[in-house]
């Protein structure tokens, strides 16, 4: 580090021979200041960089003098050392010699504690590590770089500038608002640029917008138009509306003219704090074609009597320009202005420039404050004459203080906490004035903007243009991207059971499992109830039928047990009709379990008593039919067969094993796959079915099989005996009761594969009926109407005539 020290102590002395006495001011204490450049090319001026100086020197004279808040700093004078930094040369040898000053003095003259500027971040980082290796303090008014913030690296860096943090943050807001997602980004060729689109580029991915097409903006030299013309064509080729230019001044301003060469017009022009206010850019001739201009600009702060000083200040400057001896100069720009010159030529003091003034101002007032606080002054005196500038460091982080009815103070980065006014430009008879529009504060960060304020470049002056890869989809419709832009896509719908009710998604969002939605939905409905309640009005009339058919059933068992030793009732099965009868009345109260929301019990009797019950008919009704076949067909080649097969009971044994066997099947099916209340969410996806479980299980499946088994049997049985005599010719009723019984059960099984609805269950309800009435009708209803109706056919000689005339017929 000494020998490193001692090298720059060279420089110094070697420059210090040649760098004239400049523009300075004798003070106890000495601000340096390396100021805007005064003469950016070969004879032209800056206005805005002499702007920079007075503002300078009306601060350290205002804190002098105490003419805003008294004595500041009483006793004490402070003085300033001014540098024109107009080339990095100039900016290095100006901290060189600062430092030099440091490390060399001999404890008389006054004592530099502190240097405000540059105002460009490229110059800012040499001086800001240099001198943070001393703890002296830096405090730029326009070096808004965010790597400026790094503390490891520039521990003594402050400003009164916000980072370009914020500035990126404030821009991608401003394209957020509009849906901006489709962009051109360029940014210029040093380090502000350079950083400030590096970072726009990784935090615009986070807020899903897409740059169609980046480039740096070069400095505009011989070599460099071809290029500037290129990047132009290749912005005309992106058709992009919305271009994010983060950009110098001095840059930008050479790459407008391409810009306006080409014929670009109708964008929006999205810039940064530094040119988007310059009148060195919006004075380009026919820069008012280009379109829109948005621009993030620093908050504008009224900063009275600043104009009344420049007037008053130019008699004194006369004095510094006739002591300065500029031919004794030999780097370039450096101390070499004429600043009475400059001043002579009244340049206008823009209102936005205000705003870069006023930070210099709150930048030279910070280092006061703070040596206020090193020299423990009070209203009278200041306590100490011998500082370190590592003090004023020190006291710089924690300052906090007023000034013009402003809060200044710094982060823990060194940053300032102020946000940005947002402006747009407006061109009246092509004369151009600046607009606020909104505000941005960083934290949290906040956009206040108001639309209507801006002066769009479109078809018409009240439409936002429109900078988008692909147009969103519409609610109910998500992306699948194209290529590889995530802002290019098309848009597909959601489908069934799905929805989105968002812009932007590429994934449609699944519906809760009690909801369903159809194809290209935004919401979700609820899914219908499926079952059949006991006041639904299909409910009450199925009902209404049960009741009747029931009543008929009863009706049916009373005639036939008042009527039990009739020749009707004994040739129709005697009190086996008894047992049919009361089988064909639980089979017709097994309906009921269909009704309402399932609950254990009815799932158990819902199918289960049925099939029980109508197999004991069934088997019933199989017997009888047996018993005809035997007697009037088969007796002459089986004579004995039937009478040895009802003395040894067979009709009762064949009735009890059938039903112990449905039985049997029945118990073990409900024990080893129990049916259960269910909710089916599967079958329909905009219903929920409450049902039973396990209805077509492999134990509900053997009872069904066994009780199909039995009922062919008995329409084999019944087909047979189609023909025998009228009084014994049941059979032929049978067939037709079993065929409606079988055609019913048919359809339930198909509509069953097909339909889970309310009708379904009806039919299945019907089904049941259909099956009662069916041998109801069919096989006792006719002998109901005999022992009712027609007493005379109810007698043993009526039976033995129709007997008779069956055998003469078949003879």
């Amino acid at each position: 580090m000494r020998e490193l020290l001692e090298g720059i102590l060279l420089l110094a002395c070697i420059w210090c021979c040649y760098h004239g006495a400049g523009l300075q001011l004798q003070g106890d204490f000495t601000i340096y200041d390396t100021a805007y450049s005064l003469h950016p090319g070969v004879g032209a001026a800056n206005k805005y960089g002499y702007h920079l100086v007075q503002a300078l020197r009306y601060t350290v004279e205002e804190i002098n003098n105490g003419t805003q808040t008294g004595r500041l700093l009483p006793g004490i004078t402070l003085g300033y050392q001014v540098y024109d930094t107009c080339s990095l040369p100039a900016s290095v040898l100006a901290t060189v010699d600062l430092l030099a000053q440091q490390y060399d003095r001999a404890g008389v003259g006054p004592q530099a504690v502190a240097l405000i500027g540059p105002d460009s971040s490229s110059y800012a980082f040499t001086p800001a590590a240099a001198l943070g290796s001393y703890l002296l303090p830096e405090i730029s008014y326009e070096a808004s770089n965010e790597l400026l913030s790094n503390k490891n690296i520039y521990p003594a860096f402050f400003r009164t500038i916000p980072s370009d943090k914020n500035q990126v943050h404030a821009m991608i807001e401003i394209l957020v608002r509009f849906n901006w997602t489709w962009i051109v980004l360029l940014g210029s060729d040093n380090s502000y640029g350079l950083q400030g689109m590096q970072s726009l580029s990784t935090e615009l991915s986070d807020s899903n917008i897409c740059i169609a097409y980046q480039a740096v903006i070069p400095s505009l030299t011989d070599r460099t138009r071809q290029s500037l013309r290129d990047m132009v064509k290749k912005i005309i080729k992106t058709k992009v509306n919305t271009i994010v230019v983060f950009s110098s001044k001095r840059i930008v301003s050479g790459f407008f003219p391409f810009v306006i060469e080409y014929n670009v017009t109708g964008k929006v022009w999205i810039g940064t704090e530094d040119w988007s206010v310059a009148t060195l850019v919006s004075g380009i001739p026919g820069i008012s074609s280009i379109g829109t201009v948005i621009g993030v600009s620093i908050k504008y702060t009224p900063f009275s009597g600043f104009r009344d000083f420049e007037k008053q200040s130019v008699s004194k400057l006369k004095d510094i320009s006739m002591s300065h001896n500029s031919s004794e100069m030999r780097v370039p720009c450096v101390q070499n202005t004429d600043l009475y010159t400059m001043a002579t030529q009244n340049y206008s003091l823009e209102e936005y420039d205000i705003s870069s003034f006023f930070n210099v101002h709150k930048a030279v007032y910070a280092v006061a404050q703070a040596l206020r606080q090193v020299l423990n002054c009070d209203s009278a005196e200041c306590q100490k004459t011998q500082i370190q500038p590592w003090q004023i460091f020190q006291h710089l982080k924690h300052v906090r203080f007023s000034v013009r009815n402003t809060l200044v103070y710094f982060d823990e980065n060194g940053d300032p906490p102020t946000g940005y006014d947002i402006v747009t430009w407006i061109w009246q008879n092509k004369t151009w004035s600046l607009r606020v529009v909104g505000t941005f504060t960083p934290d949290p960060p906040d956009l206040q903007l108001d639309p209507s304020q801006i002066q769009w470049r479109g078809d018409t002056s009240d439409i936002v243009p429109v900078s988008q890869c692909s147009p969103e989809c519409p609610f109910g419709q998500s992306k699948l991207q194209v290529g590889q832009h995530k802002c290019c896509f098309k848009c597909m719908p959601c489908p069934v059971s799905t929805f989105l009710n968002n812009t932007g998604s590429t994934s449609c969002q699944p519906c809760k499992r009690n909801q369903w939605s159809p194809a290209q939905s935004e919401e979700c409905l609820n899914r219908e109830v499926l079952y059949l309640p006991w006041e639904a009005p299909l409910a009450f009339a199925l009902l209404v039928l049960v009741a009747l058919t029931l009543l008929l059933t009863l009706g049916t068992t009373l005639v036939f047990l008042l009527k039990l030793n009739t020749p009707v009732v004994k040739s129709a099965g005697g009190r086996t009709c008894l047992l049919m009868l009361l089988s064909l009345s639980a089979a017709c109260c097994s309906t009921l379990a269909h009704f309402g929301v399932p609950s254990q019990l009815s799932c158990l009797f819902q199918k289960s008593f049925f099939i029980l019950s109508f197999t004991v008919c069934l088997a019933c009704v199989t017997i009888r039919s047996f018993q005809v076949v035997c007697i009037f067909k088969w007796s002459s080649k089986l004579p004995r067969f039937y009478e040895t097969w009802a003395k040894n009971r067979g009709p009762e044994i064949f009735i009890l094993v059938i039903f112990t066997a449905e039985f049997l099947i029945s118990v073990l099916s409900v024990t080893l796959d129990p049916p259960l209340p269910s909710e089916n969410y599967d079958f329909y996806h905009d219903s929920i079915i409450l049902e039973c479980t396990n209805i077509m299980s492999p134990g509900a499946f053997v009872e069904i099989t066994f009780m199909s088994l039995l009922s062919l049997l008995c329409f084999c049985l019944s087909y047979i005996g189609k023909n025998l005599p009228a009084n014994y010719n049941e059979s032929k009723c049978i067939t037709f009761s079993l065929m409606v019984y079988i055609m019913s059960w048919i359809s339930v099984f198909t509509v069953y594969t097909v339909n889970r609805g309310i009708l379904a269950i009806a039919l299945e309800v019907t089904a049941v009926l259909s099956s009662v009435l069916g041998i109801l009708g069919g096989y006792f209803l006719p002998k109901v109407y005999i022992i009712l109706l027609k007493p005379q056919m109810n007698t043993i000689a009526h039976f033995q005539n129709c007997i008779q005339m069956y055998t003469m017929t078949k003879q």
